[in-house]
C-alpha cells in the first residue's frame, strides 16, 4: 500500500517537532545557566564592594545578555511547536477546529513564513559581515560577537521549518488526515 503525500509530509513534521523539542530542552538548560550567571553577577557585584578586588568581568555581564538572547531565540520554534505563543485572543477560542486550522494556515503563509524570510533577508549580511572581521565586542574582556550573530540566522530558520511543520498539520486536519483536535479525546 503507497502512502499519500500527507502521511510523508506529517513524518517530516513530526522529524521537525522532534528537533524544536530537543532545541526546547537545550533553552531549558541555557535558562538555569542564564539564572546561574545572573546570580553570580550580581553578588560578585555586591562582593565586590566589600573586597580590594572585582569579581565581575564584562565577559560575565556580556555571557548573561548572551544566554537571555539565545533563550529568545531559540525558544521561538519550540514555543510555536507547543501552541504557546501569546495571541491576541478576542474571537479565535470561539472558533471551531477547521476554523482555528484556516486561521493557523492562512497566517502562517502570510505572516510567519514571510516574516522569517525577511528577517534572514535582512540579518544575512550583518552576520556575514561580524564573520569576516571576527568581530569582538568593543568593551575591555568582551566576548566574540560573531556566533550570538550567527543565532539570529540559526533561529529564524529553526522558527520557519517549525513554521513548515505546522502549514502541514494544518492542512491534514483541513484534508481530514489528522483527527480535529476535539475529536482526539
Amino acid at each position: 500500500m503507497r502512502e499519500g503525500p500527507i502521511t510523508a509530509l506529517l513524518r517530516v513534521s513530526r522529524w521537525i517537532d522532534g528537533l524544536s523539542e530537543l532545541v526546547g530542552k537545550l533553552v531549558g538548560v541555557l535558562v538555569l545557566g542564564m539564572v546561574c550567571l545572573g546570580a553570580f553577577n550580581a553578588l560578585a557585584r555586591y562582593a565586590s564592594r566589600f573586597m580590594d578586588a572585582n569579581l565581575s568581568s564584562n565577559a560575565f555581564i556580556e555571557g548573561q545578555w548572551y544566554l537571555f538572547s539565545l533563550v529568545f531565540l531559540l525558544g521561538a520554534g519550540a514555543t510555536l511547536a507547543r501552541d504557546q505563543h501569546v495571541r491576541v485572543d478576542v474571537f479565535y477560542g470561539r472558533l471551531s477546529p477547521k476554523k482555528k486550522a484556516w486561521i493557523d494556515l492562512l497566517g502562517t503563509i502570510l505572516f510567519l513564513l514571510p516574516f522569517c524570510g525577511f528577517a534572514l533577508y535582512v540579518s544575512v549580511g550583518t552576520v556575514m559581515d561580524s564573520w569576516a572581521v571576527w568581530e569582538v565586542s568593543p568593551d575591555p574582556g568582551g566576548l566574540p560577537r560573531w556566533p550570538i550573530k550567527t543565532m539570529i540566522l540559526v533561529s529564524f530558520t529553526l522558527l520557519g521549518i517549525q513554521g513548515v511543520s505546522e502549514l502541514i498539520k494544518r492542512i491534514a486536519v483541513l484534508t481530514g488526515d489528522i483527527p480535529l483536535p476535539e475529536e482526539e479525546a
